[in-house]
């Protein structure tokens, strides 16, 4: 949807933006001086080397970069790690990575041009499981997959005092959200939203916007009951931005569907 269509009180990605982050895990320097062999379902292999607590070197085929990430460790050996890109400002990618069980899910994100796909988010994301290390090898855990466990749960997420959202989720497909208290009280949409399950109890949630161009990707930890994660949209400005947030985590309830009338 473009500002011709946006309703007239509707805010910019930066002006709720703002904030966002006060609840969420501080980052960690854990992975500073280690290297990360990925090996993703359809062929990509990236090779990631992290020079600093804040720079990573990269590899994949014949591209190759030196750029910024940040890791956060979002449950016990399973790091959050946010990458963006100098050479491509309109793209980023999330790497959720158990180094003990040698899982991976990458999420890539791309902010497309106005009017590339018309009737759908202007901000694309592409899931791929992997495993990390020498692939031949069988990682242990559970695969990396899209799942409806979430299907019916209503839950709160308190980003800041002043920034808590409901979110409702709908089916395999598509979530609802309602701000409750912050500077988009009163707005609420329904928007396209994939879920994954990492692990028991955890989770990596993703949704796309079609009012704002804007996705986000958090990591649910529901041991800890933490949300942790980052938004990439575009600023009333037209930057495009990479954004971290994070949120404690409260269920309020959830719907028990018939069988065979559950949503899609």
């Amino acid at each position: 949807m473009n500002d011709v269509n946006r309703p007239a009180d509707w805010k910019h990605f930066d002006d709720f933006a703002a904030g966002i982050a006060t609840n969420r895990l501080p980052t960690t320097k854990a992975l500073a001086g280690q290297t990360f062999k990925i090996t993703l379902k359809g062929g990509r292999q990236v090779d990631l080397a992290f020079t600093s607590p804040d720079t990573v070197a990269w590899g994949e085929g014949k591209e190759a970069g030196v750029d910024w990430y940040e890791a956060l460790e979002v449950a016990p050996d399973t790091f959050f790690i946010n990458m963006t890109f100098g050479a491509r400002t309109t793209e980023d990618e999330a790497f959720i990575v158990n180094t003990r069980t040698r899982r991976v899910l990458s999420v890539r994100e791309r902010v497309r041009d106005a009017g590339e796909a018309p009737g759908e988010p202007r901000v694309a994301q592409t899931w791929l499981a992997g495993v990390l290390g020498d692939a031949s090898a069988a990682p242990t855990g559970i695969e990396p997959a899209p799942t409806r466990d979430l299907i019916g749960l209503t839950a709160h997420y308190q980003y800041s005092p002043n920034h808590l959202y409901e979110h409702v989720y709908l089916s395999s497909q598509r979530y609802a959200w309602q701000n409750l208290v912050g500077v988009q009280r009163g707005h609420g949409d329904v928007d396209l939203a994939t879920t994954w399950k990492f692990a028991e109890n955890q989770y990596v949630f993703g949704f796309r916007e079609f009012i704002i161009p804007v996705a986000s990707l958090f990591f649910y930890n529901w041991d800890g009951m933490r949300s942790t994660g980052k938004f990439l949209g575009v600023t009333s400005t037209g930057a495009v931005e990479n954004k971290p947030a994070g949120a404690l985590i409260e269920k309020k309830s959830t719907t028990v569907y018939d069988e065979g009338r559950a949503p899609v």
